[in-house]
């Protein structure tokens, strides 16, 4: 024997969610959504800045190679010769620049606008020298700024 359907027993005015259960969905969603999207955004500008550090790294070992070869870095960041800037499909986030004299040089990476829109990187300035000293000149965390280390979090960490 079939059950009668349990939506015809109950009256119409009780089958429908009220307004004010939907105010207060809708101001639960909104609220966990200021709490969650700080947090994201973070992780996206944390895995934009994943290319810096991988090309200033590169870099760094690619130059190192040139000296061996060559006992100076004059002529380095050349295109053509072994350790050029990165070209622009591999430089997505990033705009890189090479300072060389004969003993010394220091690459920088520089944070870039994509397509027409702030995504949280134009702000951070990455730099590597011959040394291997890693310094953070700029971030969009204003207190991060002038670090010894390449900064990759809000708190400052590297």
């Amino acid at each position: 024997m079939m059950s009668p359907n349990p939506s015809a027993t109950i009256p119409a005015r009780q089958r429908a969610f009220t307004l004010i259960e939907l105010m207060i969905v809708v101001a639960v969603v909104a609220i966990l959504s200021r709490i969650a999207y700080p947090s994201y955004a973070d992780y996206v500008v944390r895995g934009k800045l994943s290319e810096a550090v991988a090309q200033l790294s590169a870099m760094r070992i690619k130059l190192e190679q040139y000296f061996q070869d060559n006992r100076t870095y004059v002529g380095a960041c050349t295109s053509g010769s072994a350790a050029p800037l990165p070209s622009a499909t591999e430089a997505k986030y990033f705009t890189y620049t090479c300072s060389v004299d004969s003993s010394t040089f220091t690459v920088t990476a520089t944070g870039n606008q994509t397509q027409g829109m702030s995504d949280g990187v134009n702000s951070f300035v990455y730099t590597i020298d011959q040394s291997g000293n890693r310094v953070t000149t700029s971030t969009k965390w204003g207190s991060c700024a002038n670090t010894a280390c390449w900064v990759l979090r809000r708190d400052c960490s590297c």
